[in-house]
């Protein structure tokens, strides 16, 4: 899935705010958008765990509450706050990265930078995935969406703020409406719809072929939200207020999203009352992810919000600054995370042989925990080590394009 996870933050103004003599409000504030972003990494690595060792037991889009386990159902949707948290993110580091530049010269920061990603994702990020090149199918997935956000924002960026807004809750709500319009391969605009909104396969040449995973249209939408909400961490705010803000819009959203799925009239596909509490449950929480219907955001948006102002609040705990730390080297940590699953499936696969059809894979989705888990430590000190490189190293130029920042202040007791 990620990123630029780049945080657009990191300029020379941003990195003095992550020295321990900065303003504290200022490093304060950053280290609880850091740590967010390190929470849903972690959450990433269990799916990225489950994809690469218990995909011989898929789940559709939405998921089938009715038929999917509910171990299986629970552990897929642990992952759906990740890339909601980090494209909304990339809209509020967007926002301040640009606080001490004009919007030319942030209109080309993230064009260049959403152009970085979109080579990445059809490159580093596909042959690890697919350990092909060229690969025969290139998948469109979340990091090439949020390249195409950033461009698709550098262009809106001289719109009002409130227009911002606007435009962007208007995608997000109202995208839905679209779900039925849909183009086959021989219409003209097959493949610039398929793109925005239209979840399919676009044959290429030479037997090649694109699957656009993730349509870039509500994405559009969540950076733009993301951007609007940058004046809330603006310097000289009050952290209490802004908290306060945080958690309240986070509220509201979860309360909407309550509420209209229980009308179930709009924003995804129906849930069913089933004699089955549990299975009830879960109908009523699956969502579309491709591409993400408002039942999915809403709640995912929401719930990033409540978690922002959580950290905000604790951010002096050490799971606050270690998370931070890991948050501050995302695109380093996410190839890295890539790389490292793909080398344990080859080595596994090598020793045991495929045990689950053409494929090894875990018997149980308790293997899938166990491994995350055990990952954590290791991928730790690498992603340290990158960040107090990039902090040191300011003369090297190649370091700047992973966004990286100094780790952050040491932490007190919460």
């Amino acid at each position: 899935m990620s990123i630029p996870f780049a945080s657009a933050h990191r300029a020379s103004h941003s990195m003095s705010a992550f020295s321990a003599t900065a303003a504290p409000a200022a490093s304060h504030r950053l280290i609880a958008i850091d740590a967010l972003r390190g929470f849903v990494m972690l959450l990433m690595l269990i799916d990225h765990v489950r994809e690469t060792f218990f995909l011989h037991q898929q789940v559709s889009d939405p998921m089938n509450a009715l038929s999917v386990d509910p171990a299986l159902f629970f552990t897929r949707l642990t992952s759906q706050l990740c890339a909601p948290a980090f494209v909304f993110l990339t809209g509020l580091s967007a926002w301040l990265y640009g606080q001490d530049r004009s919007p030319a010269a942030t209109a080309a920061f993230l064009v260049k930078r959403g152009a970085f990603l979109i080579v990445l994702e059809l490159t580093l990020v596909s042959f690890a995935w697919t350990a092909e090149f060229p690969p025969s199918t290139l998948w469109l997935q979340v990091i090439w969406a949020i390249g195409l956000s950033m461009v698709a924002l550098a262009a809106l960026l001289r719109l009002p703020r409130g227009a911002q807004f606007a435009l962007g809750a208007v995608i997000v709500a109202g995208h839905n409406l679209l779900d039925g319009f849909r183009l086959g391969p021989d219409s003209a605009g097959f493949v610039p719809w398929s793109i925005l909104h239209q979840r399919v396969f676009i044959e290429l040449w030479d037997g090649m072929r694109a699957r656009t995973t993730y349509p870039v249209l509500p994405w559009i939408g969540v950076i733009l939200l993301g951007y609007a909400a940058g004046p809330w961490y603006a310097r000289g705010t009050n952290p209490h207020a802004r908290i306060r803000r945080l958690a309240g819009v986070g509220i509201g959203l979860v309360a909407a999203y309550v509420a209209l799925r229980a009308l179930n009239v709009y924003g995804d596909a129906p849930w069913r009352a089933t004699g089955d509490a549990l299975r009830t449950a879960m109908s009523f929480l699956a969502a579309t992810k491709y591409p993400p219907s408002l039942m999915f955001l809403l709640p995912t948006l929401g719930a990033s919000l409540l978690l922002l102002a959580w950290f905000e609040r604790r951010e002096r705990c050490p799971v606050a600054h270690r998370l931070a730390l890991l948050g501050g080297a995302p695109m380093f940590y996410y190839l890295l995370h890539l790389y490292v699953l793909k080398a344990l499936y080859l080595a596994a696969l090598a020793t045991f042989g495929a045990n689950q059809g053409a494929v090894f894979g875990f018997s149980a989705l308790w293997g899938v925990w166990l491994v995350a888990a055990l990952l954590v430590v290791p991928l730790y000190w690498p992603v340290r080590w990158f960040a107090r490189l990039k902090q040191r190293r300011k003369d090297l130029p190649w370091l700047k394009r992973d966004g990286a920042r100094p780790p952050p202040p040491a932490p007190r007791l919460c």
